[in-house]
């Protein structure tokens, strides 16, 4: 077998016999582009309100008090989660901060 295979020999081998013709490149009709284009500004001056998004919210419900079986007050706290757990930890842990007994009475949604 020869081992010094022409370019033409070698696209013949690979493609067969079809006629391989170079793309032709027609010179499109340009436009005149001026270096500098202005863009209108977009309306982002103009601010439109957005309605605030419903945030869930919890209501919870407690008895503190400093004295141990003393006088008790009630004290709410509302909490914005859908965690009832986190919304007790989070009513507790503020209402620790003025009254030693602290009781969750309930947790409602609102």
């Amino acid at each position: 077998m020869n081992q010094e295979l022409t370019e033409e020999e070698m696209r013949q081998a690979l493609f067969g016999n079809a006629e391989v013709s170079a793309p032709i490149i027609q010179p499109a009709a340009k436009e005149a582009v001026p270096d500098i284009v202005i863009v209108p500004p977009a309306k982002s001056a103009v601010k439109k309100k957005v309605a605030k998004a419903f945030t869930p919210r919890l209501r919870v419900h407690l008895r503190v008090g400093n004295e141990y079986e003393g006088e008790t007050f009630d004290m709410t706290h509302e909490a914005d989660t859908l965690s009832t757990l986190l919304a007790e930890q989070e009513a507790v842990k503020l209402a620790r901060k003025k009254f030693r007994y602290v009781e969750v009475v309930s947790v409602t949604s609102m």
